[in-house]
């Protein structure tokens, strides 16, 4: 609210700004996407703490993802054929989709549901990260050295701008640049240089 609009609802409140009283906090979402199309982390096999494939199902998708679940009535039941009548089962239509996914590991689920151009997308573990291909192609992953501990893969910058390239370099080691700084910057001479060192002020 403006600085100006608050002086005026002192005098009374404006039809533009949510007057009535609030209730309870916002409950958290846990999985659900909270956008536009359900979306819901289900899990897959052998179940471990990265067995997931993120898994958003639109209109669209939802006569082959019932087929995949082998439950291919569901796309003309009117319990379950719109995206009305799932609305208020969601929590249930996921826990459909997980008893497929929870029998097969997650690339076989992601293959399954990409050749239905559903969405979908996996939970990756660190390893996983670091050796996805696909990510260290597009700069998301990179390699960098360091004159100590050698050369290390850490997060790249995801975002492109044909103006603005990053790249990605290592941190300087401690007292990497003084010379350069006390010298060239703060035109300490070289004959101080020693001795500030051997004060501990370097």
């Amino acid at each position: 609210v403006k600085l100006r609009d608050q002086q005026r609802l002192a005098h009374g409140p404006l039809a533009e700004y949510p007057n009535e009283d609030f209730g309870d906090e916002v409950p958290r979402s846990g999985n659900a996407s909270g956008g536009g199309q359900p979306g819901w982390a289900v899990r897959c096999a052998p179940g471990g703490p990265n067995d997931y494939v993120y898994v958003i199902v639109q209109p669209v998708g939802w006569k082959p993802i019932s087929e995949l679940i082998g439950r291919p009535e569901l796309a003309e039941d009117p319990e379950w054929a719109t995206p009305e009548a799932r609305l208020p089962k969601l929590e249930k239509m996921f826990q459909l989709i997980e008893e497929w996914t929870s029998t097969l590991p997650k690339l076989r689920v992601l293959e399954a549901l990409n050749a239905h151009n559903i969405p979908c997308g996996p939970v990756l573990s660190t390893k996983e990260i670091i050796e996805d291909a696909s990510l260290a192609a597009n700069g998301i992953v990179v390699e960098v050295e360091h004159p100590e501990r050698g050369s290390y893969v850490t997060v790249g910058n995801p975002l492109k701008l044909s103006d603005s390239p990053v790249e990605v370099e290592r941190s300087p080691l401690l007292g990497e640049h003084n010379e350069e700084i006390y010298l060239g910057e703060l035109g300490i001479s070289h004959d101080e240089l020693p001795m500030l060192k051997a004060q501990g002020v370097i």
